[in-house]
């Protein structure tokens, strides 16, 4: 039998995973500034940020749509 859909704590999973993920972004800048990297490792940092960037924005859209799933389920 399946276990069932327990979405209490997503949001703040998600939150969390948002905090996570700025601080990686965050070590991958300090990392560029403070070491000898070719241009293209440079540039491939440059790009993942990015693509953390953009998992942020949806990660962030998630969190509104968990909070208002949670509001509708208390209306």
């Amino acid at each position: 039998m399946a276990k069932p859909d327990n979405r209490k704590d997503n949001a703040q999973k998600l939150k969390e995973m948002v905090q996570n993920t700025i601080g990686n972004i965050e070590a991958a800048e300090e990392t560029m500034s403070n070491t000898h990297l070719s241009e293209a490792q440079r540039q491939q940092v440059r790009e993942k940020n990015e693509r953390r960037r953009a998992s942020i924005d949806s990660m962030r859209n998630e969190i509104k749509d968990e909070a208002q799933a949670q509001q509708n389920r208390y209306e």
